[in-house]
């Protein structure tokens, strides 16, 4: 089982940049897809990007296309989000989480997650 910390959370005013990372123990990342998803008060968590084990095929949730950046670091065994033009609508608890592959990312059941980090965007 993967253990997943995020860290990188805070506050910022609408327009900047937060660079979110997940390191990772137990197990070596390299063999999963990893990804970041977030939840908002009152909503679903929702899909945020992720990222094949390679680092070479990457997705994102049209909300955050062209603005959010999802790297990972095999060696390292951390994952990256850097958030460029935030918007207030992006304020949300930020989770990261292992998935045996970019197929089953959606999929419940798989994988393991963080505890999650808080990003507020003040307007």
């Amino acid at each position: 089982q993967v253990q997943l910390v995020e860290s990188g959370g805070g506050l910022v005013q609408a327009g900047g940049s937060l660079r979110l990372s997940c390191a990772a123990s137990g197990r070596t990342i390299s063999s999963y897809a990893m990804g970041w998803f977030r939840q908002a008060p009152g909503k679903e968590r929702e899909f945020v990007a992720s990222i094949s084990g390679s680092g070479g095929v990457t997705r994102y949730a049209d909300s955050v296309k062209g603005r959010f950046t999802i790297s990972r670091d095999n060696v390292k065994n951390t994952v990256f989000l850097q958030m460029n033009s935030l918007k207030p609508e992006d304020t949300a608890v930020y989770y990261c989480h292992s998935s045996p592959s970019l197929g089953t990312m959606l999929s419940p059941g798989f994988g393991s997650w963080g505890q999650g980090t808080q990003v507020t965007v003040s307007s």
